[in-house]
């Protein structure tokens, strides 16, 4: 068996460095450098993954971006009774790591209330008996959701109805303030990007609230799917946002584009699988991880599952350096920062799934 290798090689690896250089500023430049096969330690059982270091670490800031979210969630009524496991899990940490090109507290919070708003539709509506989910109300609740969050223009009498109902239902209102903070500093194209994206994922719960109900194990390839649409990527589109730039909606909308960041925001996703196995066996109901796909699909033993939904993650992560790579040579400025930006978001997310409390028992 060939060593594993300790840092991105291959065609492109060049221009990705160069353009994480110009995108993140001075703080890029380490991870510019090599980028090691980082591990997850601490106890997980997390094998190691091919993934960017963070590009920053700055506990101040997450605590102070963490310290607000926190008080925003108490104002709108999310995780009430619940906020200490809120502010233990530091979401404001995730923010900071993930969006290394800015020290804003303020534009970091904006992206962390849209992030813990998603957080929480799946929770009330989805995966906690405790909060409320029921899944024979899934599909409508969901589409009320996703009425605040592309608001609804109805008629003048049918009106403070509605806002009664939303007022009524603290994810709506989550949802709703959430993109009214984001509004400060996105340009429509923008807004609207994220209401796409949210849109698509409220599909894929939509898609898992089925296999629960039913009983359905999932295939692997028909998991892999899935996690294209249940993923990180709302969060991940906002990127620039965060970043004070926007990226043209026609380069965001370019299949090749399109194909890196979705491979992104898949592998993102798959490291939340591999860290949260622990808390889902734990938990009272029917969830879904690669690992667990893969075991009964391929009949192999749950460590080996571990290690096969690994090196998926790890051949996803290595064909968007590539990708990236080739569209940097001719993209935009702007698709180049965009591009080092999701590039160094992973970084980022896999850093905060190691330390936080929401995925390592604490």
């Amino acid at each position: 068996m060939s060593p594993l290798p300790t840092g991105p090689t291959g065609l492109g690896t060049s221009a990705a460095r160069v353009a994480v250089r110009a995108a993140a500023r001075g703080a890029a430049r380490k991870a510019a450098g090599a980028t090691p096969r980082t591990s997850g330690e601490r106890g997980t059982g997390v094998p190691p993954l091919y993934c960017p270091p963070a590009v920053r670490d700055d506990p101040a800031l997450g605590r102070e971006v963490n310290g607000r979210l926190v008080e925003w969630a108490d104002e709108v009524g999310i995780y009430a009774g619940r906020l200490d496991r809120v502010r233990a899990a530091d979401f404001g940490r995730l923010m900071m790591l993930a969006h290394p090109d800015t020290d804003d507290p303020d534009r970091l919070l904006a992206a962390g209330k849209c992030a813990l708003a998603e957080w929480a539709t799946d929770d009330y509506y989805c995966d906690d008996e405790t909060v409320g989910s029921r899944p024979e109300l899934l599909g409508s609740q969901l589409g009320l959701a996703y009425a605040a969050v592309d608001p609804a223009h109805l008629p003048a009498r049918y009106v403070p109805a509605w806002e009664r109902d939303l007022r009524d239902d603290p994810v709506r209102v989550a949802l709703r303030s959430g993109l009214q903070h984001l509004a400060r500093y996105a340009e429509p194209s923008q807004i609207a990007r994220l209401r796409h994206e949210v849109s698509v994922l409220f599909v894929g719960y939509g898609q898992e609230g089925s296999w629960r109900s039913q009983g359905h194990m999932p295939s692997v390839h028909e998991y892999l799917a899935h996690r294209q649409i249940n993923s990180f990527l709302p969060c991940i589109a906002l990127t620039d946002v965060v970043g004070g730039y926007a990226l043209p909606a026609a380069e965001y909308a370019d299949p090749r584009v399109r194909r890196a960041v979705t491979q992104a925001a898949t592998a993102a996703t798959l490291v939340n699988d591999l860290y949260s196995m622990t808390k889902e066996h734990d938990s009272s109901g029917v969830e879904f991880n690669l690992p667990l796909v893969i075991a009964q699909e391929e009949r192999c033993s749950p460590r080996e599952a571990i290690e096969r939904s690994a090196r998926i993650h790890d051949e996803l992560v290595r064909a968007y350096e590539v990708e990236a790579a080739a569209l940097a040579l001719t993209g935009s400025p702007q698709l180049r920062r965009f591009l080092a930006g999701v590039w160094a978001w992973l970084g980022g997310n896999r850093e905060w799934h190691a330390g936080s409390p929401r995925y390592n028992g604490a």
